[in-house]
């Protein structure tokens, strides 16, 4: 994920760049750079491939001093990871210097329109075609919140914009569309980001931008226009966030706050991948559309957490894209000898990118004759990532807490996305991929329901205070997510679960039924719901306890020995991410009340590194 730091002050703001292009290294790059102006009206520029860690090393050897300046941290998408593809991006005459955020999906025909008209390109990049539009534009009206408004009214898909031009230092302009783009306000000084947590160390007051908008920002005056370009007011918000506590954001535990950081993290993990109904294939990275044209079968390896999500995937991928898959964990793979059909492409999942297990099958997996490999992980310079053919990183920033939770809900995004990317080559037609886009953008809000239940989840989990095992049963796609619940429920209450298809109750478990047997299941109402509810019953007659989280239309009531949760989930492809939600914050709350170490559960580490 690309980040964007800019500043307007009365003081140098390289200082300001560097430190906030630190605090955005979660977000995955490979390159980076800034440009400021300097007290000449000079525009100088330096960029390195790789690290912050390096722009720091070449900025003490070769300092630059500005009162105006951008920043920016680059993901490849158009172009490989290079010194010419870094941001910012200069335009002839070094003139105007821009960094950009989102994919410009008429690229090719301003380049073909610009190549002809006698620029030269420097860079393999969409972004370079934005910063020439904003030199021809400024050849005809010299002021630089006009010809960026012109350009932008050339550009089709998405875009956060910083820009800077040497003629008027102590002149930022920016425009959003598509992209998170936020103004922090200083005293005396604005600045702009991709992300708040970027400017914590210079201000607490922030002015997010809304889609259309363009800013013209000077260090004492701040004028934002809409899509019209005609003054609007965009409000004011004081975060209580400071520098030193940003890490848990005020909650209780940093579980407790990647629970709730869920919404925003799937909305990122969908920023420049979907448009116009559609998924862009080519997010996947080079060459991904025809490598998908080609797939007849998937082998999705992973551990843990990151099992149970293929698991998810496995039921979509067949149902969805008719391809068939199999899914295995990683350390059994890795042991075994296996036939690798014609045509299959290997799909690795992890969230840091260097569980050992892992990244051992990939290696295996590159001798054995895949298609190709993609791994799907949150850490762009993992071992995993630089391994593997094809890259799709979830974007779901630093996840502290040992027990996976936004990890988890975006590794599924990012699988469905996948399937959608593989069954239009299988037969998935633009109205229904256009049905599952739709899906796909609400679920940010969906997830936001949900945790509106957090108080009766908490009421519910005072029941397992004594507890030490449970039982948690689902249907299909709802297997994996009762497996996802017993795990999470077991890493920080200690509590033993298991989880179990409901229809093998009779083959064994049903001997584990009594009243001091917890058991917990999700009832969507989906074609298996009777099914599911004659399993219950069974429970019952054996006077088990149950403790359910059903659909509004399920029609499953609270009586004596069970306990229900009615949330209002649309029985979708969506719905194994929703029925996520609540298991969570049962685990977390059951936790907290037993007063464990939920953030660092006992014998377990983040990232499992060893075999």
């Amino acid at each position: 994920m690309c980040g964007i730091v800019g500043a307007v002050a009365q003081r140098n703001v390289s200082p300001i760049l560097l430190e906030g292009l630190k605090r955005l290294e979660y977000r995955g790059y490979d390159s980076a750079g800034l440009a400021v102006i300097d007290q000449a009206k000079s525009l100088q520029r330096i960029r390195v491939q790789g690290k912050v860690g390096a722009l720091l090393k070449k900025h003490q050897a070769t300092p630059l001093n500005g009162n105006t300046g951008i920043a920016h941290t680059r993901w490849a998408t158009h172009g490989k990871p290079s010194t010419n593809n870094a941001h910012p991006h200069i335009c002839r005459d070094d003139q105007v210097a821009l960094v950009h955020n989102g994919i410009i999906e008429n690229h090719e025909q301003l380049r073909e329109q610009q190549g002809a008209s006698g620029f030269k390109f420097n860079s393999e990049t969409d972004t370079e075609t934005v910063v020439n539009g904003i030199y021809v534009a400024l050849q005809t009206n010299p002021d630089l919140l006009h010809a960026t408004f012109a350009t932008i009214k050339q550009l089709q898909g998405a875009y956060a914009l910083g820009v800077i031009n040497k003629s008027e230092p102590g002149r930022l302009i920016a425009a959003k569309n598509g992209s998170p783009l936020v103004i922090g306000v200083g005293i005396g000084e604005y600045f702009i980001a991709s992300d708040v947590f970027a400017l914590l160390p210079v201000t607490q007051q922030f002015i997010f931008l809304e889609e259309g908008d363009i800013a013209d920002i000077r260090c004492t005056d701040l004028t934002i226009y809409n899509a019209e370009l005609k003054i609007v007011e965009r409000p004011l918000n004081v975060l209580e966030l400071t520098p030193d506590v940003a890490d848990k954001a005020g909650y209780k535990h940093h579980m407790l706050k990647e629970i709730f950081f869920q919404p925003n993290a799937i909305a990122e993990l969908l920023e420049n991948r979907i448009s116009d109904g559609q998924v862009i294939s080519s997010e996947f990275g080079h060459g991904a559309d025809a490598i998908f044209a080609q797939v007849h079968s998937l082998k999705i390896v992973a551990c843990g957490t990151s099992y149970h999500a293929g698991l998810i995937a496995a039921h979509w991928m067949e149902e969805i894209a008719q391809i068939s898959c199999q899914i295995e964990i990683a350390s059994e793979y890795r042991y075994r000898k296996s036939v690798v059909p014609d045509n299959t492409l290997f799909v690795s999942i992890s969230q840091s990118g260097e569980t050992a297990d892992t990244l051992a099958a990939l290696q295996q997996a590159k001798k054995s004759g895949f298609l190709s490999t993609l791994a799907i992980c949150n850490v762009a310079e993992s071992s995993l990532t630089r391994a593997s053919d094809l890259v799709f990183l979830t974007h779901a920033g630093p996840e502290i807490g040992v027990a996976s939770t936004k990890a988890f809900t975006t590794q599924l995004v990012a699988l469905f996305l996948l399937v959608i990317a593989i069954g239009k080559h299988n037969g998935l037609s633009n109205k229904q991929e256009n049905m599952f886009v739709k899906q796909l953008e609400s679920l940010p809000a969906r997830v936001n329901q949900l945790l509106l239940h957090k108080d009766d989840i908490e009421t519910m989990a005072k029941e397992f205070a004594d507890k030490h095992h449970a039982l948690f049963l689902g249907r299909g796609s709802f297997l994996p997510v009762a497996m996802e619940g017993a795990l999470k429920l077991k890493e920080i209450s200690y509590i033993h679960a298991e989880a179990y298809a409901a229809g093998e109750l009779k083959h064994g478990p049903l001997a584990l039924i009594d009243d001091d047997m917890p058991v917990i299941a999700v009832a969507p109402n989906n074609n298996l719901l009777e099914k599911l509810k004659s399993n219950l019953q069974e429970v019952k007659a054996r006077g088990g306890k149950l403790y359910l989280f059903a659909d509004e239309t399920s029609a499953v009531e609270p009586a004596e020995g069970v306990y229900v949760i009615n949330i209002n989930v649309v029985c979708d492809f969506m719905a194994p991410i929703l029925y996520t939600i609540p298991l969570q914050l049962l685990a977390y709350h059951v936790a907290v009340i037993k007063g464990a170490d939920i953030d660092q559960p006992r014998n377990l580490a983040k990232s499992v590194t060893v075999e």
